[in-house]
C-alpha cells in the first residue's frame, strides 16, 4: 500500500502519516527526515543535496525523486510506505509516477487532510513554546495554567516566527500555488481521498482507517 500525504502546512498530515505507519506496520517516509540522515552519513546524493542547502537554494526535483527513490527501494519499504512532504509539485508527482510505472507499481491513495485557511491561521498563529525546554501549548487549545508562562519551568513561551500570521498565509499562498495542482492530478488518476481535517485528530484518523479497510 502506497500512500501519499496532501495538506496544507498545519492540516496535521505529519501527526496522522505517523498513524497510518504505525497501524499498517509501513515506513513513514518524511523527505525532510531523509535529508537528514543523507547529509549526516554523508553519502554522495547528500553531499549534493547539502550544496544547494548551503548555497540557500531549493534542491532541485531530480535530486529529490532521486533520493526519495534511494529510500523506497529498501528492505523495509517492501510492503508500501506512507510519503509525507513529497511530492510538493506536479513535476515531483510525474517523476515519481515514472519510477513506479518501471516496477510496476502506482500510487493507491492519495489522501488529502482538508482544512480552510482560516483554521490554519488560527492553529499555528496560536501555538507557543518554551525557548528553554521546548514544551509546546496552544493558547486556544492547551493554554498553559499561567498566561505566557510555561508550565514545566516558567520560561516566558514565544511565538515562532513560522507560525506568525503573516508568515502562515504567505506559507499558505504558495501551497496553493504549488501543491494544490497535486489534487487534482491525483483526482484524474482516481487515487485523491480527502477527510475532514477540522474535527478531532482520532476521528481525522478513523476517516482515514475506514478509506485505507
Amino acid at each position: 500500500m502506497k500512500i501519499v500525504m496532501l495538506g496544507a502546512p498545519g492540516a496535521g498530515k505529519g501527526t496522522q502519516a505517523k498513524k497510518i505507519a504505525a497501524k499498517y506496520n509501513i515506513p513513514h517516509v518524511s523527505t525532510g527526515d531523509i535529508f537528514r540522515a543523507n547529509i549526516k552519513g554523508g553519502t554522495e546524493l547528500g553531499k549534493e543535496a547539502k550544496s544547494y542547502m548551503d548555497a540557500g537554494k531549493l534542491v532541485p526535483d531530480e535530486l529529490t525523486v532521486r533520493i526519495l527513490l534511494d529510500r523506497v527501494s529498501e528492505e523495509d519499504c517492501r510492503n508500501g510506505y506512507v510519503l509525507d512532504g513529497f511530492p510538493r509539485t506536479i513535476p515531483q508527482a510525474e517523476v515519481l509516477d515514472k519510477e513506479l510505472t518501471k516496477a510496476g507499481e502506482k500510487i493507491d491513495y492519495a489522501i488529502n487532510v482538508e482544512v480552510p485557511d482560516e483554521n490554519i491561521v488560527d492553529r499555528m498563529s496560536g501555538r507557543r513554546g518554551c525557548p528553554k525546554c521546548g514544551a509546546s501549548y496552544h493558547i486556544k487549545y492547551i493554554p498553559p495554567k499561567k498566561e505566557g508562562v510555561c508550565d514545566a519551568c516558567g520560561t516566558e513561551l514565544v511565538l515562532r516566527d513560522d507560525d506568525k500570521p503573516e508568515t502562515v498565509k504567505n506559507r499558505l499562498k504558495v501551497y496553493h500555488e504549488q501543491t494544490q495542482p497535486l489534487i487534482d492530478y491525483y483526482t484524474k488518476q482516481g487515487a485523491l481521498k480527502e477527510v475532514d481535517g477540522t474535527v478531532d485528530p482520532e476521528d481525522v484518523f478513523k476517516a482515514i482507517t475506514d478509506i485505507l479497510g
